[in-house]
């Protein structure tokens, strides 16, 4: 069976449709992004009869007698939507009806277009335009209902013939263009016409294949032409939330702010994950459609029934009490403005947790607000939600929507910021995600959010940052800057100039700026001391301990001071949020195997299929043991962890049968004369192994404390230092095994 079907569809058809609402033309459904340019192009195209690409639709199932949800103008539900073409229809439309586009800033235009029939040449209508006779300036009036096509012809050629004269064949040439260009809405379109019970994934690959050069498919697409179908008035709504939040308003209350100014598509994210408790939008589509997974038939009433799940929660959504609320809570948690975000995605679904909390569980909104605002610090700071973010999110709400009253949804809340946050990440992770000169890492922001959470002064300055940062203000130079400790100019005489080195965010402080200017290029000895000797001893030591420097900290060499410093600003960025969660931080309690599987590896769990076989060849493979020793030693080098035999890197359960021992017993006794003979009888106590059955599978589980001193493997002749960083395991060489040695086991 054909999944599309072709058509000859005239342009006046296509209009006439749009207008009746038989074909989907919202205004968000793509935001209008073509220059006025491209119109005349496309115009001239349809003139001259070129071809002008293909117009694809979708069936939506919607019957002519469904009406949409609210009050707009359509009158009943479009039965086609446009997937491809709509660009194009727009344009036409507009012009052709005389009425205005949405631009992707969300502010309305008029398309003009003018046409010279002498020369049979279209133009963009500008201030030149309009003063030249020769020119139509806007061809709309062709087409009004009140047009009379004779009378505007010879209305047109009299003014022409006012500044210059028309010879008979101009004058013909005039009519015939005229009438040509009226003649325009007869152009036939190739249309095809897919197949309402074509899934969404099949609706992208034909997109794609018929239109290399567009933009690629994605879920919030789809469900925004179903909105646009089904409830209008929705997809207005997330329209005008999102242009009113893109610029200061007049004065009345306006979702404007300076963090985010959020798009349609992330907003329906929230919408979508209060009411549907969903992430993944790919399975949301399906939902939304009403189609019965069983039958594949379209069920309306199922659709309809999840359009108001769909409709009460994006009214909590766009409630400007609720959304501002929640930014204050971000403010709580040190962060001021959009400058200070590495991820948009992380405020969109910390949005959608505080929602779920006061509404689906009632907690009072100021504890509700204390909560999430230390959850966007740890999902901001660990970048939760850059890689893989609705995989992270599905299953983060998935654990959060069965709690069972206010205070459980609270605990599990904290549960996966103590999760995440745990003493390796404190030691080992944020010392090293600090070693790095990128200009947007999530870990400097989350060490300027901290300094204003501590109230910290800039260095050697009497002002607060907190003070210091005012998003309302934009002038020629920041309030505050980040000032190179170790300055720029000064380091090129120790013959260290390349920029990832210089620019490391170890190396920067914040400063009021007529400082920065002050200290240019001097060494650091020469300004930092004189300023530090004027201080109290009290007052040094409060500075020296907000900005993460020891004491003399000039006197050491750029490397160590470097290496120094990252761990003294982990640890105050620990204490800040320490001091945000109002105690010490809640300990994780120690997860099941279940669990452990369903988080998926992480910093201090690792997966692996086998302990000595080679899944691609069936045979014992040396390589086996080593990649387990690996993650052992890994793990006894850095803070501890868990490494569970049997289970493929994705998470799925293989069982022990591949390896091939005789018994448990066995395999277990294989393991610890691996540890003993290839890391050492000293590590053989640090080291827990126990069996455990999971999906009628038994897993090896083997508990990782940590090491009392680094764990070095033994590979043939050679000795190989491994630690666990992230959710990778790497080897160190060199000098960064004297490094990490004494940062670890000093």
């Amino acid at each position: 069976m054909a999944i599309f079907t072709t058509t000859s569809y005239p342009l006046s058809s296509l209009v006439e449709d749009i207008s009746q609402g038989k074909i989907g033309l919202p205004e968000i459904q793509r935001p209008f992004v073509w220059p006025n340019v491209n119109v005349r192009n496309l115009l001239d195209s349809l003139y001259r009869e070129y071809p002008a690409g293909y117009l694809l639709f979708w069936e939506t199932g919607a019957e002519a007698v469904t009406k949409t949800i609210g009050t707009h103008h359509h009158q009943k539900a479009p039965t086609l939507a446009i997937v491809d073409g709509q660009q194009r229809l727009t344009s036409l439309y507009a012009v052709i009806k005389g009425q205005e586009v949405v631009r992707a800033n969300f502010k309305r235009e008029r398309i003009r277009i003018a046409f010279n029939p002498l020369q049979a040449r279209f133009d963009v209508t500008d201030a030149s335009i309009v003063k030249d006779k020769s020119y139509i300036h806007d061809i709309s009036v062709l087409w009004r209902a009140d047009a009379n096509l004779f009378d505007f012809a010879a209305s047109f050629i009299a003014e022409l013939q006012s500044v210059r004269e028309l010879s008979n064949d101009e004058v013909a040439r005039v009519q015939k263009a005229i009438g040509r260009l009226h003649q325009l809405p007869q152009y036939s379109f190739t249309a095809l016409t897919l197949s309402g019970s074509v899934d969404a994934e099949t609706v992208a690959e034909v997109f794609v294949r018929i239109n290399g050069q567009g933009k690629q498919l994605n879920q919030a697409d789809f469900i925004l032409t179903l909105m646009s179908v089904f409830w209008d008035e929705g997809r207005v709504e997330l329209e005008q939330f999102a242009r009113a939040a893109s610029a200061p308003g007049d004065g009345s209350a306006s979702p404007f702010n300076h963090f985010i100014s959020p798009s349609p598509d992330q907003m329906l994210r929230v919408t979508v994950g209060l009411g549907l408790k969903r992430a993944r939008l790919e399975a949301v589509y399906s939902v939304l459609r009403g189609r019965d997974v069983t039958t594949g038939q379209v069920d309306n009433e199922k659709r309809d029934a999840q359009f108001a799940l769909l409709r009460a929660a994006q009214s909590r959504a766009l409630n400007l009490a609720n959304w501002h609320h929640f930014l204050s809570g971000l403010r709580i948690a040190g962060y001021r403005h959009e400058g200070m975000l590495s991820s948009q995605t992380a405020v969109i679904y910390s949005y959608v947790l505080y929602l779920l909390g006061i509404i689906d569980y009632r907690i009072p909104k100021q504890e509700m607000r204390q909560a999430i605002a230390q959850f966007f610090f740890m999902a901001s700071m660990t970048g939760r939600y850059t890689s893989s973010p609705e995989t992270r999110f599905e299953f983060d709400i998935a654990q959060l929507k069965t709690s069972k009253d206010a205070q459980d949804y609270l605990g599990r809340l904290r549960q996966i910021c103590a999760q995440t946050l745990t003493n390796d990440f404190w030691e080992m992770t944020l010392p090293t995600a600090l070693a790095t000169s990128a200009a947007r890492s999530p870990s400097r922001f989350a060490y300027q959010a901290s300094l204003m959470l501590l109230g910290a002064r800039a260095l050697y300055s009497p002002l607060t940052i907190t003070d210091m940062v005012d998003p309302e203000i934009r002038g020629p130079k920041a309030t505050f800057e980040q000032h190179h400790l170790f300055p720029k100019g000064y380091l090129a005489k120790l013959g260290i100039t390349d920029s990832r080195v210089t620019n490391q965010i170890a190396n920067f402080a914040v400063v009021e700026w007529p400082d920065n200017i002050k200290i240019s290029d001097q060494s650091p000895e020469e300004y930092a001391a004189p300023l530090d000797a004027t201080m109290s001893a009290a007052e040094r030591e409060r500075m020296l301990h907000w900005h993460a420097l020891p004491s003399g900290w000039w006197t050491l060499p750029y490397d160590e001071f470097l290496l120094e410093r990252r761990a003294r600003m982990a640890r105050v960025v620990e204490e800040a949020y320490t001091r945000l969660c109002g105690s010490s931080p809640v300990l994780a309690a120690p997860l099941s195997v279940a669990e452990l599987l369903a988080g998926g590896e992480g910093g201090n769990v690792e997966f692996k299929s086998t302990l000595r076989t080679n899944l691609h060849t069936g045979q014992h493979d040396e390589k086996m043991h080593l990649a387990a020793l690996k993650s052992i030693a890994g793990f006894l080098n850095a803070k501890g962890g868990t490494l569970v035999i049997g289970v493929s890197d994705d998470g799925k359960v293989l069982g022990l049968a591949s390896d091939g021992f005789l018994n448990e017993d066995k395999m277990a006794l294989h393991l610890g004369n691996l540890i003993r003979d290839r890391i050492g009888e000293l590590f053989a106590p640090y080291v827990h192994a126990h069996f455990h059955e999971q999906d009628n599978e038994r897993l090896l589980i083997v508990q990782c404390d940590p090491g009392p001193r680094p764990a070095f493997i033994k590979d043939g002749g050679a000795q190989r230092l491994f630690v666990r960083g992230g959710n990778v395991t790497i080897e160190l060489a060199g000098n960064a095994i004297m490094d990490y040695s004494r940062a670890r086991f000093s």
